[in-house]
Formats: structure tokens, sequence, C-alpha cells
């Protein structure tokens, strides 16, 4: 069943995509766009085109459950603590803890970083992918600690997502692994497909045949030992355009998996309850100083007496 809503004047001059957004809570961004691709929103009984521009007054129509997100409301906690390491009036740097889910899988969960960031920052709601991840444009794993980039508003979150899938966006992480037979500096090229069998991990393709069956996507990672110690090694890593568990997929297929990383075959250390990643440094170079950051983030200490240990 279609719904009709009414443009005000707030909303006049907005993208078409933006406007449903705004006036239908919990419509997911990327399927208002495909319903406006697929004809299935009018304006005034038309067809506007992708990008066309709403006016006041102007009447919206469209079946509601096409755009809905269908995902997990993200509920706020004020309480929560967030360490906020650079803030502008479009975007925040925040870090985040090992062991805190970057966002909720379900409704009512809590205690986790979308909680915390939608609690001191409301107005970040209806910012971003869906309603459960508030502002985010990029995600870390549960247990891996260190940046992440905000947008504070719509426009801000676009802008900021167009950069990171353009590769302007620098990310720098730091991992622990074995040191002995890592050379001092490397690039790691298998491409990253679905796991076929676990649903939990991904599947470096090391071989043509693997290539042939699962259809991965490109990945590189690259990477520097910064220090060795009497067992592991503390290396940088350098990725542009990062897949799901890209670095420690990749570490583990070149017979070094992260310390701590069960899934992916890391060594158990007594008393770490994390795998070792942690993502040090965010940077954007761009023109607009409301936008331009160079954000680090200290290495944990439990990381640092992994190497020195």
């Amino acid at each position: 069943m279609s719904e009709e809503r009414k443009v005000d004047a707030e909303l006049a001059g907005a993208r078409l995509d933006k406007a449903v957004v705004a006036l239908w809570p919990g419509a997911s961004r990327a399927k208002v766009k495909n319903a406006i691709i697929d004809r299935k929103i009018r304006v005034n009984g038309f067809i506007l085109p992708k990008g066309g521009i709403v006016n006041e007054g102007d009447v919206i129509t469209i079946i509601p459950s096409d755009v809905k997100a269908g995902d997990a409301e993200c509920e706020a906690d004020p309480k929560a603590k967030l360490t906020v390491l650079h803030e502008s009036k479009e975007i925040l740097v925040v870090e985040k803890p090992a062991g805190m889910p970057t966002a909720p899988l379900r409704a009512g969960e809590m205690g986790t970083l979308a909680n915390a960031l939608l609690g001191h920052y409301p107005e970040l709601a209806g910012v971003g992918y869906s309603p459960r991840e508030p502002g985010l444009v990029h995600r870390l794993d549960t247990d891996t600690s260190g940046v992440l980039v905000v947008a504070r508003n719509t426009d801000a979150f676009e802008e900021l997502a167009a950069a990171l899938k353009s590769e302007k966006i620098e990310k720098t992480y730091v991992v622990v692994c074995e040191s002995e037979g890592l050379p001092d500096e490397g690039t790691i090229e298998f491409p990253i497909a679905n796991h076929p069998k676990d649903k939990r991990r991904v599947y470096p393709c090391i071989h043509p045949r693997d290539v042939m069956r699962n259809e991965p996507r490109p990945a590189l990672t690259e990477y520097e030992v910064k220090e060795r110690g009497p067992r592991f090694a503390l290396v940088e890593v350098r990725i542009k355009k990062a897949l799901r568990h890209q670095i420690r997929a990749h570490f583990a297929a070149i017979d070094h998996p992260l310390v701590g990383d069960k899934l992916y075959g890391g060594p158990e250390v007594t008393g770490l309850s994390r795998h070792a990643l942690h993502a040090s440094r965010v940077r954007w170079e761009c023109s607009d100083p409301a936008f331009r950051f160079d954000v680090s983030s200290e290495i944990p200490k439990e990381l640092v007496d992994l190497v020195s240990g």
C-alpha cells in the first residue's frame, strides 16, 4: 500500500532521495535510491529522475516497505563513555575500544559505539547507511580498537563516503604477529571472497582455481615491520580500500595470523582477550578545512607488551 507525504519548507530544494529519507523515518538511503531508479517513487504523480529536486508543497508517493531499512534501530545511551579525538562542524573522529561492537545487530542491543554516538550527538539519527549506524562512515571488528570517522550530517556523510570509496582517506593500522620468517616489508595481494563454508570468515584466494570458483574482490595490503621482539613483531599496515577481515585474512594467508585471532588460527597468549589489530591513524588532506583531518591513536599497551615481552 502506498503512502503520501508533503514536502515542507525545510526540504524545499532538496534532492528527492534526501527528502524521502527525511520524511520516512527508518528509510534506507540505498533502498531509496534503488526505488527511484526502479520508478517506484513519484512526485505529484510524475516520475522524477535521479538527482531530481523537490519543492515546497510537492507530494511524494511511495510504497514504504520498498525503502525501509529492515535493520535494528539504534538506541541512544547518553551515559556511555565516548572518546572524541577530533571534532569539526562536519565530522568526528572517535576511538573504539577493543571488545565493543561498532553497531547493534538487533533491536534493543546496547553497549555499542553507535549507542554512545547517538547518546552524545542525537543529531546523528538518520545519518548514514542505516538507522543502526548513525553517522558511521566505516566499521571496525568488535575486537579491533582504534579510530573511526563519523559524519555529523547527511551532506558530510555523502562527502566522506565518496572519499573513502575513491581511496582518498588514508588508513593505517598496526598488528602483532609471529616475527620469524616475516620479511621487513611486503605486499599481500590475494583477492578475497566470502568463505564457502564458514560465514564468520572470509577466504583469501591464493590459487587460480580459487579465483575461478569464488569470484573474489581485489584486495591489497602493504606492511612494514616497525619492531621485532623475542617472538612477535609490531607491524604497520596500510590499506586503501578495506574489505571485511582483510588484514586478518591476509596475514593468515602468509602464515602469520595475528596474535589472539582464534578465527584465523592466530597464536593464543595468556591474558590477551582480543586479536592484535589496532586502527592507529586516519587522514584526509582535502581542500576544505572542515573536512581535513589527520588523527592518530596510541597503540594499546597490551599490544606493545606482546612485542617487548
